[in-house]
């Protein structure tokens, strides 16, 4: 499972490192260190942490976001698969983006929650990029 530094983590929530920090220091997300002390996040807990901070409103600073081109950098928070078609939603800062693609390139791009993706958007079309 791929892990976020705090800088990572608080790029895809779309607040300050501080922020990130401040939210790890108080346990509202699970941290860990690496061989190096680093601080990481799981991908699966940056994932649910997301949602959770999306749909509650949680934060303390005023934040301004953007999309550079209709991209939509962010996390992986599910993936529901058919037999031929697949579901993806992305978490980005406070948008959730959801794409629906064929189960064969959820399958190629190897999408799983927790990893960082970018949902490009196109008219109606969300395309999902892998990072």
């Amino acid at each position: 499972m791929q892990s976020y530094t705090i800088g990572q983590a608080a790029r895809l929530l779309g607040v300050s490192a501080d922020t990130a920090r401040r939210w790890a220091d108080a346990g509202r997300v699970a941290t860990h260190r690496d061989d190096s002390g680093r601080r990481l996040v799981d991908g699966r807990d940056l994932a649910a942490f997301s949602v959770e901070v999306a749909q509650g409103g949680v934060g303390d600073e005023e934040t301004s976001y953007t999309s550079a081109r209709n991209a939509f950098p962010g996390i992986v928070t599910a993936v529901k698969l058919g037999d031929v078609a697949a579901q993806v939603e992305i978490q980005a800062g406070p948008h959730r983006l959801v794409s629906l693609l064929t189960r064969e390139a959820v399958e190629e791009l190897g999408l799983e929650v927790g990893m960082q993706a970018t949902a490009r958007v196109k008219s109606t079309n969300v395309h999902i990029d892998r990072a």
